[in-house]
């Protein structure tokens, strides 16, 4: 029997006795069938660790039915979740007729999200729009894919170091915070765990074993704490669960970072859980009452989470109390289905759901504040910080204000009147004017804390700032202070374009939609919107702008709008400053050999001549490892200097089939980028076919590689070459 059949045999019972065990109901037939339908679709693969691949889709769906129990459709989905990916034969359409609708969109939503931090940072904020947009049309995507990473950084030992580093990066920074978004406390501490340990071995290492050799100590400690308390718990007839848990380790050392302390100088290493087994919330603050009554409770470090649960929905008594021997303990009270819901968040919920609307209205509240952060990145700019965006709103702690009412919204620390205004509603935030904070008046920058009553003062003829998003905190105000910012940079536009359009017909002028773009760019405009902005703000006169223009033709040596190597050379020289030879800084006569044209950026070195100084070659040039060979004593080492925020120009060589639009989709892929400066644009058709050149402004050779990659994926773009003589 080989290892597949083995597997294939006890895999499966095993499965199903784990969802016979944890799920409420199991549709086995379903589970059974995707389990086949897994094991054929990856019958000739295997692991990095040479096991049949069936092990990693039968391992993440027995924590679906083990650790994070959610349902059968979730395990079935997670049996499936690599079989498009990995299998061209099968198609979401075959899962679609086997399995029906829910499975396969769950199976589809699982396929688009892979390798997040892969790629540009485009590729890599499309790859994680893709997830989150999955994840608003069933939660269950993000389930299977927490389980399909948990496993995945288990058995990560078994992969390249480089890969290992590129993962363990992305779980702890987008998949960890994510999971305790989603109330998965027990998943994130290991997925925080696994990361510490991959990332910084050594220190996981040690830390270990110092916690380790304290457990006895701790052990011994807890009883101590424990009896007096367990002793009133009992005289109320209650019943409860007294444990200790040791902070987990990643904690522990980003404790002792942010305090700059040693592991011996950190007292508080463990917190106490008193867990009720009642369903009256009342009993947590009942033995809330005993807790401080047996020991001396510390001032301001008690949280109630029940009355304000936190917005991953944990809810708990937090209280820190003077010990034996005068330690510190932090003691956590909360009723057993509270503490279901900290270790495993929505899918606790998932469960209690059953014909319950509070729990249903739970589970939408964990994907609304996904669905806000969509939209709030819906343009294409926004979208290339969506990644930032996200990381902000995963981290960010909370403030909790009330409205003149009474009424609590929860806000990100730093938030100010501005931000509380839009959680209120859109049209309150577009039209505040000031703000009353506990009944005094303040800016609009002020920020407010938790506790604070804040009453927003209006006025129909206000109207969002720019201004006001240097300071506002939430993706909900930037989010609509950015849509009245568009909206009324769309009605400049509109205007400005009428203008110009009456201005060229008044002159006898015909512009094509390119003709305007070449023109927008040569008067040093990002685009032709910008330049219909500036039109209908009448901050420039069209037929000034045309003059102007037509003068500098004038001054032109030639009609001919190609770039004339030499003279960009000359200046892409010019703006280098002084030569670098061998470490120091050099005035010596200096000459640029014309067999390979170099210029600032290039990878270059110098040969030393009789009568021309040093000639300058690129490090590549044949003519110069000919030399080396010949006479390598007069070969020195040269740099560009160092100049900071400098750059240098650069031409581009362009050919391929054109296409209506052709010049906007070039000059909109090198300004997008790094809002690159384009110093010229020239592109002549004949036929169907291009052929063009730019000269542009760049910061390094990586930036202009970058450029160049982003042209070379123009539809019908067929070469993009440097401009070589």
């Amino acid at each position: 029997m080989t290892l597949l059949d083995a597997i294939k045999k006890t895999g499966l019972e095993e499965l199903l006795e784990l969802c016979r065990k944890n799920l409420i109901s199991v549709d086995e037939k379903l589970i059974e069938k995707a389990f086949e339908f897994a094991a054929a679709a990856h019958s000739n693969e295997s692991r990095k660790s040479d096991e049949p691949y069936l092990t990693h889709p039968l391992a993440v769906a027995k924590i679906l039915a083990n650790e994070i129990p959610f349902d059968d459709v979730s395990v079935a989905s997670a049996l499936m979740h690599d079989v498009l990916e990995n299998n061209k034969d099968y198609t979401l359409e075959m899962i679609r007729k086997a399995f029906g609708a829910e499975v396969a969109e769950i199976v589809n939503g699982l396929t688009k999200v892979t390798n997040i931090f892969k790629g540009t940072d485009i590729d890599q904020s499309e790859n994680y729009r893709k997830l989150l947009m999955s994840v608003t049309k069933d939660v269950r995507v993000i389930i299977v894919k927490f389980a399909d990473r948990l496993h995945n950084m288990r058995t990560l030992e078994f992969l390249p170091p480089d890969k290992r580093k590129r993962i363990a990066q992305e779980t702890v920074e987008i998949y960890a915070p994510l999971a305790n978004r989603f109330g998965l406390g027990k998943l994130k501490i290991e997925l925080e765990d696994l990361t510490f340990k991959e990332l910084n071995r050594q220190a996981y290492e040690d830390l270990k074993r110092k916690v380790n050799t304290r457990r006895e100590d701790r052990e011994e400690y807890l009883e101590r704490f424990r009896k007096p308390l367990a002793e009133k718990l009992t005289e109320d007839n209650l019943k409860f669960e007294i444990s200790a848990r040791a902070k987990h380790l990643y904690s522990i050392y980003k404790k002792m970072v942010k305090r700059s302390k040693p592991f011996e100088e950190i007292f508080d290493l463990f917190a106490v859980r008193v867990i009720l087994d009642t369903d009256d919330a009342n009993d947590c603050y009942t033995v809330f009452g005993f807790v401080n009554s047996s020991f001396t409770p510390i001032p301001d470090r008690f949280k109630d989470y029940i009355a304000i649960p936190k917005a991953n929905g944990y809810q708990s008594l937090h209280t820190t109390v003077i010990g034996p021997e005068g330690k510190p303990i932090e003691v956590q009270i909360r009723t057993r289905k509270m503490h279901e819901i900290a270790d495993q968040g929505v899918a606790a919920h998932w469960r209690y759901k059953e014909g319950k609307t509070e729990d249903d209205k739970i589970i939408d509240q964990y994907v609304n504040w996904i669905r806000d952060l969509l939209d709030a990145n819906g343009g294409d700019e926004l979208r290339k910080s969506i990644i930032e965006n996200f990381r902000l709103n995963l981290y960010t702690d909370e403030i909790y204000v009330f409205t003149p009412k009474g009424e609590l919204k929860r806000l990100p620390l730093n938030s100010t009147p501005v931000d509380f205004a839009f959680s209120v509603h859109s049209e309150v935030g577009s039209h505040c004017i000031g703000a009353k904070v506990n009944g005094r008046i303040v800016p609009l920058d002020t920020i407010i804390h938790s506790g604070d009553m804040v009453d927003v003062i209006i006025s129909k003829n206000q109207h969002p700032n720019k201004n006001w998003l240097k300071f506002v905190q939430t993706q909900k105000a930037k989010s609509d202070i950015r849509k009245w910012l568009n909206k009324e940079e769309d009605i400049l536009v509109t205007k400005g374009k009428e203008i110009w359009e009456k201005k060229l017909k008044k002159l006898k002028l015909s512009y094509t939609p390119d003709d305007t773009l070449k023109f927008a760019i040569e008067q040093k405009f990002e685009n032709s919107r910008n330049l219909f902005k500036e039109i209908g703000q009448g901050k420039v006169e069209v037929e000034e702008l045309i003059k102007q223009a037509d003068e500098k033709e004038k001054k032109k040596d030639s009609p001919d709008a190609q770039i004339s190597f030499d003279k960009f050379t000359k200046f892409a020289r010019a703006t280098g400053g002084g030569m670098v030879v061998n470490g120091m800084q050099s005035d010596m006569l200096v000459s640029y050999s014309k067999c390979c044209n170099p210029i600032p950026g290039d990878a270059v070195a110098g040969y030393i001549t009789t009568g021309d100084g040093i000639k300058i070659h690129r490090k590549t040039c044949k003519n110069l490892v000919d030399i080396s060979k010949r006479e390598p004593e007069k070969i020195v080492s040269i740099q560009w200097p160092e100049i900071e925020s400098s750059s240098f120009i650069v031409g581009l060589s362009l050919q391929g089939e054109d296409f209506p639009g052709l010049l906007n989709e070039i000059a909109h892929q090198i300004v997008s980028f790094k809002n690159t400066n384009i110093k010229a644009i020239s592109i002549g058709t004949q036929d169907s076919f291009f052929e063009g050149s730019v000269t542009l402004f760049v910061q390094n050779i990586e930036h202009l590689n970058r450029i160049i990659e982003r042209l070379k994926k123009i539809k019908g773009v067929a070469t993009v070459k440097r401009l070589e003589v």
